[in-house]
């Protein structure tokens, strides 16, 4: 079926699969600041408030920069700031529609604390505010066009840009994601709909997780990655999916695995880094022996890439390429969310 490209065009009608081969090209995103006027403060903390996909950027860049920052970087999913958020705190307000309630509730309560103000989004209310206040903001691709999900890499972009622009980060690591484009376009060729079964991985993992429900597992670096799998299975396949993190997952989830439910009716993948704790993969193995005939097999996904920040952009795009596959193979369109839509209508 996967191989069928009238299949493909059917249950992909608005060419999810097609952006997907086009998500390298955001290493390229320019993020222009737009009233990136600011006064220079010197700031303590930073708190990068957003929901789902737009929050998953910000947990990516976190993972990237935890041994490089010196000061806490926090990212805030939900309706309040912590209360140590204030004057010498960069509060960074990102939400891909413009109009997400939390989002727009923590922007205000970031003025009311007089923090530093940076905005993320592609429109609506927050673009408004963000023009109207004149802080500091980069315009995200146009949700129009592609869905938030599936800009992660250009968030990242503008994420290292608003840090380096208030001297966070090296301006350097700005140029580093656009350095990995020539990559991570050969690497994203070999994932195509015109590359058959049999010489291509995402549509390999597909064939492995559809009918199941996926469990994904990651470490320090990783685990940002595996919410990332989440939201693409969730999202694009219509598909429920769980995550969790070792070493933790050791300390709860590895006990559920041995007894009830009797049949278990998942697909358990392990992402797995060169650059990951070196206990962290020792659980993997470990685990993975010690529930032997209690839970399936796990399904290692080495991640591919010199650096830390490379094995993230590509296991992003291949999460993206996997979950679309699973898609088709479960006939649904992996492109509209009406029911995300609707709840937002609904909370109104």
């Amino acid at each position: 079926m996967l191989d069928d490209s009238n299949v493909l065009k059917q249950r992909d009608p608005e060419n999810a699969l097609g952006v997907a081969a086009n998500e390298w090209k955001q290493v390229q995103f320019d993020a222009d600041i737009m009233n990136g006027d600011h006064d220079g403060r010197p700031l303590a903390k930073i708190v990068i408030a957003g929901m789902g996909g737009s929050a998953l950027a910000a947990l990516l860049t976190k993972a990237l920069l935890e041994e490089k920052l010196t000061i806490p970087l926090e990212v805030v999913r939900e309706y309040e700031l912590p209360t140590y958020v204030s004057n010498d705190t960069l509060v960074i307000v990102s939400s891909s529609s413009g109009n997400t309630e939390e989002t727009l509730g923590a922007l205000s309560q970031a003025r009311e604390r007089g923090a530093q103000i940076a905005i993320m989004t592609s429109g609506g209310k927050l673009l408004e505010q963000a023009q109207e206040l004149a802080v500091a903001h980069v315009v995200l691709p146009d949700r129009s066009k592609i869905e938030p999900r599936m800009t992660t890499i250009a968030q990242m972009r503008a994420l290292a840009r608003l840090l380096g622009h208030f001297n966070l980060v090296p301006q350097s690591d700005y140029e580093e994601i656009a350095s990995a484009g020539e990559w991570l376009e050969s690497e994203s060729a070999k994932w195509l709909p015109t590359v058959s079964v049999d010489k291509n991985y995402a549509k390999e993992l597909a064939l492995i997780a559809v009918g199941k429900t996926p469990v994904f597992y990651g470490g320090r670096l990783t685990g940002p990655l595996a919410y990332k799998w989440k939201i693409s299975w969730n999202e694009n396949a219509k598909n429920v999916a769980f995550w969790n993190v070792y070493p933790e997952a050791n300390h709860n989830e590895f006990i559920g695995w041995t007894s009830h439910p009797v049949e278990k009716p998942f697909a358990v993948f392990d992402l797995k880094s060169s650059f990951e704790h070196e206990r962290i993969l020792k659980r993997f193995e470990v685990s993975d022996r010690l529930l032997s005939g209690l839970r399936p097999k796990a399904t290692p996904i080495q991640l591919e890439g010199d650096t830390p920040l490379k094995q993230l952009l590509w296991g992003c795009i291949l999460a993206d390429f996997v979950s679309i596959y699973v898609a088709i193979l479960n006939g649904v369109d992996p492109t509209p969310v009406a029911l995300v839509e609707k709840l937002k209508k609904e909370l109104v």
